[in-house]
């Protein structure tokens, strides 16, 4: 089995293949789900203290946040999976 592993900002990596969603923190149905992932204690936070950009949600039911465009993150994702063909 072939880890894919993409970089969310800041030399912070996350394994590609758990990745659910990626989306932007902006609405108030995504910023519940990030105050609940926190209480459960599930809230993955690696904003190094920036503004967060992207939401990334995992098949574990861990909730990531990262400094970095959420298209930016998915170009990333897209660009790993097109070098996989080379």
């Amino acid at each position: 089995m072939d880890i894919k592993l993409i970089n969310i900002g800041f030399g912070n990596i996350v394994a590609a293949n758990r990745i659910v969603a990626i989306v932007s923190p902006e609405s108030a149905p995504i910023k519940r789900i990030i105050q609940e992932s926190r209480e459960k204690g599930v809230l993955i936070d690696a904003t190094y203290g920036r503004r967060t950009r992207a939401v990334i949600v995992a098949d574990s039911g861990h909730v990531i946040l990262s400094a970095v465009q959420p298209e930016t993150v998915a170009n990333r994702l897209g660009s790993r999976d097109s070098n996989d063909d080379v």
